[in-house]
């Protein structure tokens, strides 16, 4: 099929949700890491330059996928109703919806994990600009979340907490996911299985201990 370019806001708009779509399918499929973008151009049916009329980069196509999945999981979680009980149980329900709602979208994660490394090199000015309005967005309305569960947390504790998990996700989810040669280790020597990083658990325990650490601190 020949490329016919978008005239139209609408066409244009259409075209880059398909590069998305694409994209998305693929990450399903690969790391983040193997993503190319001559893959993505074969995958749309569309010459390489013609995928850059559309975005920038590889990575800015990425970013916007990041954004994407975020405001996904940000919906999830506020569908989520906010619990009664003492103090601890809220907090480790709290924990709980985190990580399992996380390990539940391994595009999300694997894309957070190359965030700061990968995705914010190769772009623009006005690109990097969008794409931090964009994170701030969501770390607002997951400090809204974490405060509906933890009144006693407040805003800017509840930013702590927030932003600490977004940081142990994007260092815990590639350490969950360990080459085949160390697969073989942990199976050959039980002894160093206990090495092996369980994703959900790490997140789950950081929320609960970074919850509890900050209530702490004010008794």
């Amino acid at each position: 099929m020949g490329f016919q370019r978008a005239r139209t806001d609408e066409q244009r708009g259409e075209r880059r949700r398909q590069i998305l779509g694409a994209a998305a399918a693929m990450l399903t499929e690969m790391p983040v890491a193997e993503l190319t973008l001559n893959g993505l151009s074969r995958r749309v049916c569309l010459a390489k330059a013609n995928v850059l009329r559309y975005f920038e980069s590889r990575e800015a196509v990425l970013l916007e996928l990041l954004e994407a999945e975020g405001a996904d999981w940000i919906a999830e979680l506020e569908r989520e109703a906010v619990p009664g009980g003492v103090l601890r149980e809220r907090e480790n329900r709290l924990a709980e919806l985190l990580a399992s709602s996380l390990a539940r979208r391994p595009v999300l994660c694997d894309l957070i994990s190359a965030q700061a490394t990968v995705l914010e090199h190769n772009i623009s000015v006005e690109t990097a600009l969008r794409h931090k309005h964009a994170v701030r967005g969501y770390l607002e309305a997951l400090v809204r979340f974490t405060v509906r569960h933890l009144p006693e947390l407040g805003e800017e504790r509840a930013f702590v907490l927030v932003r600490t998990v977004w940081m142990v996700v994007g260092t815990a989810w590639p350490s969950s996911r360990p080459p085949e040669a160390l697969l073989a280790v942990y199976a050959a020597d039980p002894s160093l299985a206990a090495m092996r990083i369980d994703f959900e658990d790490v997140v789950r325990h950081t929320a609960e201990v970074t919850a509890s650490g900050l209530l702490a601190r004010d008794q």
